[in-house]
C-alpha cells in the first residue's frame, strides 16, 4: 500500500515537472533564438536560396519577404513552372503555371492573413491579438523530442508549433491554406543579426515535399510595398475608378427598388472561442426580412434552429405591427418636413444629414484611396477587382464616414451588371472613444450571389471584432446566412400584416 502510494506521488512529481505551459515553451523559444527583444526588433525579412521538389528533383531559384505589419510574399521556380504568392495589407493573391493569376478569398485568404501576421511577429503578438494558447502536448519530430504549442486566431485559425524540448528551437509548423494544412520543418540554424535562423526547410503541401536551402537571410532591409501587390499581367483597359463607383451608386438604387419586392431570410450564428481554442457556435436565431414602403421590417422566426413559442410568436406579431405603425409616422412626418420646406422656399429639399441612413458600397469607399484595380474570374463571371486604403486627406462628417475611413481591404464588381460581388474590409486602427471603442483589427466579409439573374444579393457575412463599452470587453464573432429569397409584398389590413408572395 505504501509502495503504491509513493509510486503516486512519484509519477506526479515527474508529470508536473515534465509538463510546461505554453507561455515557458514560447519564453524558452524567444531565449535560445535570440531573446525576445531581439526578435521584436525585426522590422522585415527577406531570404533567398534554392528549392527542390521531391518528387520530380525539379529546381529552381526560391525567395520569400515579409515587412510589418502584414505584407507577405513567396516566390520560386522549378524548371519553368512558376509560383507566386503575395498578401499586400488589403487583399492576397496566388499566381502559378498551370492556374494562373487569381485573389484569394473565403477561407483561403483568412488562413493566408495568418500566416501573414506570423511570418511577420512570430508569436510574439498573439496575446495582444487575442489569440487563444494552448498546449499541445507533446511528440517527436524528426527524432527530436519536442513540445507543442497550438495558436489559434480569433478568426479560428490554428497555427500549430513545435519546438525542441531540449534547445528550445522551433522544430516544425503546421499552418492551415484552405482545405490543405501545410507543414515546414526547420533545421540548421545559424546566427543573423544576432539571431538564429533556419537555413534547411522542408514543406509538405498536399502531396508534395520541397526541400528549401537558404543561401542568404536578411533582417530590416527596405522592402518597396510594391514587391507584395497583385501582379499586372492583362493589357485589358481598366475603367475609370471614379465613373466605376458612379455607376455602383447609380446601380445601388435600381438594387434598392428591386430588393423592395423581395422577402428573404438571415440565419445569424454568434461563435465563440471555447477555453480549448475551438471556434464553436454558441447561439443562433433566424429572421425574415421583408420591404414596406421602402423601410425595412424585421421578424424572428426561429431560436437556436427551433421555431417561436406560440406566446413568442405573438409577441412577433405585435412587434412588426409596431414597426409598420412606426414607419407610417416616420413617412407622414418627412412629408410634413417637406411640405414646410416648400412652403419656407429653405431649398434644403430634405436630404438626409447622413446619420443614421443605409450606407452605399460607393459611400463608403468615397473616404478611400482605390488602388491596384484588376480584372479576374470569381464565381464564373468576369469581374473587376480593386483594393482599398485609408485617404489621410480625407475629412469624415458622419460616423458611419469614419468608421469607413480607417478600414482597407478588396472589393469585387461584376464587369456586366456593375453590381458588387464581395467585400473585404479591415479596420487599421482602434476607433472610439471612452463610452464605446471598436478595436484595430477588427473585420468584416460579405459574399453575395445572383438571384433571378437580376440583382445580386448577400449569401454570407463573416463579422469578426473586439468591442469596448466602458470598461467591459465584447468580442463579437457572427456568421450571418443569407438565403430563401422570393419576390413578396407585405401589406397591411385591419392593423394586420400580411406577406404576400408573388409568382
Amino acid at each position: 500500500m505504501k509502495l503504491a502510494f509513493l509510486s503516486f506521488l512519484i509519477l506526479t512529481f515527474f508529470i508536473g515537472v515534465s509538463a510546461q505551459s505554453p507561455s515557458k515553451i514560447l519564453s524558452q523559444a524567444n531565449k535560445a533564438a535570440g531573446g525576445e527583444k531581439v526578435l521584436k526588433s525585426v522590422r522585415s525579412r527577406e531570404a533567398k536560396g534554392t528549392i527542390t521538389r521531391k518528387s520530380d528533383s525539379a529546381s529552381g531559384a526560391y525567395q520569400m519577404f515579409a515587412s510589418n505589419p502584414n505584407y507577405y510574399g513567396e516566390k520560386y521556380d522549378l524548371n519553368g513552372f512558376e509560383y507566386s504568392v503575395g498578401y499586400n495589407g488589403k487583399s492576397g493573391w496566388m499566381r502559378d503555371s498551370r492556374d494562373g493569376l487569381r485573389s484569394l478569398t473565403g477561407e483561403s485568404v483568412k488562413d493566408f492573413q495568418a500566416e501573414t501576421v506570423y511570418r511577420n511577429t512570430r508569436w510574439l503578438n498573439a496575446k495582444a491579438e487575442k489569440s487563444k494558447i494552448t498546449a499541445g502536448g507533446k511528440s517527436t519530430v524528426n527524432g527530436k523530442a519536442a513540445n507543442v504549442v497550438n495558436i489559434k486566431t480569433s478568426k479560428g485559425v490554428e497555427i500549430k508549433l513545435y519546438f525542441d524540448a531540449a534547445s528550445g528551437l522551433l522544430l516544425r509548423e503546421e499552418i492551415p491554406q484552405g482545405e490543405l494544412v501545410k507543414s515546414f520543418d526547420y533545421d540548421d540554424y545559424r546566427k543573423v543579426g544576432g539571431i538564429l535562423e533556419a537555413f534547411s526547410i522542408v514543406a509538405k503541401v498536399g502531396e508534395e515535399t520541397y526541400e528549401i536551402k537558404l543561401d542568404e537571410i536578411k533582417h530590416n532591409t527596405q522592402i518597396a510595398k510594391n514587391v507584395f501587390d497583385f501582379p499586372q499581367i492583362s493589357n485589358e483597359p481598366l475603367p475609370d475608378i471614379k465613373t466605376l463607383l458612379d455607376e455602383i451608386r447609380a446601380n445601388t438604387e435600381k438594387v434598392d427598388a428591386i430588393l423592395e419586392n423581395y422577402s428573404y431570410t438571415a440565419l445569424q450564428i454568434e461563435r465563440e472561442i471555447n477555453s480549448k481554442g475551438d471556434l464553436v457556435e454558441k447561439d443562433s436565431r433566424k429572421v425574415l426580412y421583408t420591404f414596406f414602403k421602402g423601410y425595412r421590417i424585421t421578424r424572428l422566426m426561429e431560436k437556436n434552429g427551433k421555431p417561436l413559442s406560440t406566446s413568442d410568436q405573438a409577441k412577433e406579431d405585435k412587434d412588426v405591427e409596431k414597426q409598420v405603425s412606426e414607419i407610417e409616422k416616420r413617412i407622414a412626418e418627412k412629408e410634413r418636413k417637406e411640405m414646410n420646406q416648400r412652403d419656407t422656399g429653405s431649398g434644403t429639399g430634405g436630404q438626409p444629414n447622413g446619420e443614421g441612413q443605409r450606407i452605399t458600397i460607393a459611400d463608403a469607399l468615397k473616404g478611400s484611396l482605390l488602388v491596384n484595380p484588376r480584372r479576374e474570374r470569381f464565381k464564373g463571371i468576369d469581374v473587376i477587382v480593386f483594393d482599398y486604403e485609408p485617404n489621410p486627406a480625407f475629412k469624415p462628417k458622419t460616423r458611419n464616414e469614419k468608421l469607413f475611413a480607417l478600414c482597407n481591404g478588396a472589393v469585387w464588381v461584376d464587369s456586366k451588371t456593375k453590381q458588387v460581388v464581395r467585400l473585404d474590409a479591415f479596420l487599421t486602427k482602434s476607433i472610439g472613444n471612452f463610452i464605446g471603442k471598436a478595436k484595430r483589427g477588427a473585420s468584416f466579409s460579405i459574399e453575395n450571389e445572383l438571384v433571378n439573374n437580376e440583382i445580386w444579393l448577400p449569401s454570407q457575412a463573416d463579422v469578426n471584432l473586439s468591442i469596448k463599452i466602458l470598461f467591459a470587453g465584447i468580442n463579437i464573432n457572427n456568421l450571418i446566412k443569407y438565403g430563401d429569397y422570393s419576390k413578396a409584398r407585405v401589406e397591411v389590413q385591419d392593423s394586420k400584416v400580411d406577406e404576400i408572395k408573388q409568382p
